[in-house]
């Protein structure tokens, strides 16, 4: 039974040997391939039962061993819709959902990290293989999550590709400093009323008329520039400058040009004070409004408030010290491109410099990735061993403008392939001899 067993264990080799190379074969194959998890193969012995003293070093059988935990390198693309993840986790993808007249087939989740993901003509983020990327979609106002939209699929529709309506300006962030001595041209010239404001610049709603700007430019400090905007998307810059109109007491004006007033005044005289420490005592609670409509160069804006934060003080010093200046409205814009954030966020960039989440990209991870069975397009499929997908096994971070390759070394492929090869050899010689034997055995019979 020795030649018959011997040439029944080389069959078995030649079958794992087979294996071997069919997985070698198809690393090789994909090793160019985004996201592709290489397949080795390892090697159980089968032993029969025999008494210790006539045991055998027995068959073998080939099994798949996944290397699904090991990361291709990053290839840097430069286009932002292509993502790879920095660590542990894969992307949930699936297939486009399919609608027949009123039904939609739901597709089933996949997960992979092949991250080459464009825009289609359907707004879907879809790979090389064909799966559309899945994720949650974000309230363009509130910015809150959607979890039932789009059926779980990220998807950036028309409306989002389009036109982003104005915003007005209601609000500017002001930091700024005063100081306790108003360096202006007129208190340079030791004019009467010191480094105040010309008590002739003003008129009785304490507005300047464009016929007193000269007056009012040489006793006042500039405060620097912001440009805001209407509902319309009008824009225009917003130039402030400070007067100071008693001791430690300031106001604050914006040029307006507009129905003879060339400046006119934030607020109600006097509505920046301070305590002699150089601490504000008014306004109470940092904040101002205009009081009114704002117009610049006959242009209609609506109210503004103006946030000075900690900031407001007076300190020693001859010159207004703006350190930021900010407001919170924007023009119209059009749609400019997809990005993707380190944090998974989706978001549409417009071309008047505006960005708009509109997504979440769901990354899970596994108790044991190397369980999960693998499916076309370098997709996977979970299994009761590798457990259920969760948030809590991601440990890595999303990664843009570029997709991980493969994790298959073609020189290691190389030298599997010799050692495969030759193992393959080596069995046939077994088989060959093995029929040899037995050969002789039936010649010695005749």
């Amino acid at each position: 039974m020795g030649s018959f067993g011997s040439m029944l264990t080389a069959v078995a080799g030649l079958r794992a040997q087979s294996f071997a190379m069919q997985n070698i074969s198809g690393n090789i194959a994909n090793s160019s391939t985004p996201g592709f998890k290489r397949v080795d193969t390892g090697f159980a012995d089968l032993i029969p039962e025999q008494p210790l003293s006539r045991q055998v070093a027995g068959s073998v059988s080939s099994f798949s061993r996944a290397t699904n935990t090991l990361s291709g390198e990053f290839l840097p693309t430069n286009l932002d819709t292509n993502i790879a993840i920095n660590g542990d986790g894969f992307f949930a993808v699936g297939q486009r959902p399919v609608q027949t007249s009123s039904i939609v087939r739901p597709s089933p989740e996949l997960y992979t990290r092949r991250g080459d993901f464009e825009l289609d003509r359907l707004g879907y983020l879809v790979n090389g293989a064909g799966y559309a990327l899945r994720g949650t979609m974000l309230d363009r106002v509130t910015g809150l999550p959607q979890p039932s939209a789009n059926g779980g699929f990220i998807q950036i529709s028309q409306e989002l590709l389009g036109r982003l309506d104005p915003s007005p300006t209601s609000e500017v962030t002001y930091n700024v400093t005063l100081p306790n001595t108003a360096g202006t041209t007129d208190s340079a010239a030791n004019a009467a009323w010191g480094d105040q404001i010309n008590p002739t610049a003003q008129d009785a709603s304490g507005d300047i008329p464009t016929a007193n700007n000269t007056a009012f430019l040489r006793s006042s400090l500039g405060g620097g520039s912001v440009t805001v905007y209407n509902s319309v998307g009008a824009i225009e810059s917003m130039n402030l400058r400070w007067a100071k109109v008693g001791a430690n007491t300031w106001d604050l004006f914006y040029e307006s040009n507009t129905g003879g007033d060339a400046w006119r005044r934030i607020g109600g005289p006097g509505a920046f004070s301070f305590d002699a420490t150089g601490a504000p005592t008014a306004p109470v609670g940092n904040t101002l409004s205009v009081g009114g409509v704002v117009q610049i160069n006959g242009v209609d804006y609506q109210d503004m408030t103006f946030d000075f934060g900690d900031s407001l003080a007076q300190l020693t010093g001859t010159t207004v010290q703006p350190s930021f200046l900010d407001q919170n409205g924007y023009g119209v814009g059009r749609y400019d491109g997809v990005s993707i954030s380190e944090d998974g966020i989706v978001s549409i960039s417009y071309t008047n410099g505006q960005v708009t989440p509109v997504a979440e990209v769901d990354v899970v991870g596994f108790y044991a990735p190397n369980a999960l069975r693998r499916v076309d397009g370098g997709a996977f499929e979970a299994t009761r061993e590798s457990g259920d997908p969760s948030v809590a096994f991601a440990r890595g971070t999303v990664m843009a403008g570029g997709i991980e390759s493969s994790n298959t070394d073609i020189s290691e492929e190389f030298a599997k392939m010799i050692v495969t090869q030759q193992a393959y050899t080596a069995n046939t010689r077994v088989i060959s001899t093995a029929q040899e034997m037995i050969r002789d055995v039936l010649n010695v019979v005749r």
